[in-house]
C-alpha cells in the first residue's frame, strides 16, 4: 500500500507503469506534508487510511 501526495501522483503513475504495474492504485493526500499543521496531518492520515482500507478490501 503506497501513499502519495498530490504533487507526485503523475510521477507515481509513470513509475508504476515502468515497473510493470499499470493501474496500480495508491492513497493520495494533499501536498505539501512537511509544512502541514498537526491537524492537517491528522486529517491527511485519516483520509489515507480510508483510501487504504477501500483499496485493500476491494481486491
Amino acid at each position: 500500500m503506497a501513499v502519495m501526495t498530490t504533487r507526485f501522483v503523475t510521477a507515481a503513475e509513470l513509475m508504476s507503469r515502468v515497473l510493470g504495474f499499470p493501474g496500480y492504485e495508491f492513497a493520495v493526500i494533499p501536498h505539501p506534508v512537511s509544512s502541514a499543521s498537526d491537524p492537517a496531518l491528522r486529517s491527511a492520515a485519516d483520509a489515507a487510511m480510508q483510501q487504504a482500507l477501500k483499496l485493500l478490501l476491494a481486491g
